[in-house]
């Protein structure tokens, strides 16, 4: 798939929600919290970086879509560099109060993140694991304005679309 890329800003955020993010996850505080441009409908969403044992180990709870609320964010990307190989970084995403208590693989996530980890890490091409409990394999690639999405995919409908 190829999807524009996101943007991810720096967030000042209010006293108490790293604390009340990481308690609505069951895990310690992120370590570093942005704004995404990544979200349910585009709507702007949190980022939070974790260590990836946290990321994994996350269970969310039901006082996440009100610690969400309390920044007006849609959804929360968890992200951490991976440990090791064969992945150069993880993810999770909830989005509890659209209706998404959690993505199994997110397109629009892997928009946002691409970017982020590329800049960081110095590599243009990422494999990339978002720890669902189904799980996703995906083959990230920045090409600037545009990210390069590719792997396995669950078939869930099959249709025409006419335009």
């Amino acid at each position: 798939m190829s999807l524009p890329a996101g943007r991810v800003e720096s967030f000042a955020a209010p006293a108490g929600f790293d604390k009340a993010l990481g308690e609505s996850l069951g895990v310690a505080a992120p370590g570093e919290i942005y704004v995404a441009s990544a979200g349910i409908g585009g709507m702007p969403g949190s980022l939070g970086i974790w260590p990836e044992a946290a990321v994994r180990a996350m269970r969310p709870s039901g006082g996440l879509v009100d610690v969400l609320a309390r920044v007006g964010a849609a959804g929360l990307i968890a992200t951490a560099r991976g440990d090791g190989a064969p992945y150069d970084f993880i993810s999770r995403f909830f989005a509890p109060g659209k209706g998404v208590p959690e993505d199994p693989v997110t397109g629009s996530a892997h928009a946002t993140l691409t970017p982020f980890w590329a800049k960081r890490l110095g590599k243009r091409n990422l494999r990339a694991y978002q720890a669902s409990p189904r799980g996703g394999d995906l083959l990230c690639t920045d090409e600037g304005a545009r990210v390069i999405l590719a792997g396995p995919c669950a078939l869930y409908m099959r249709g025409e679309i006419e335009v």
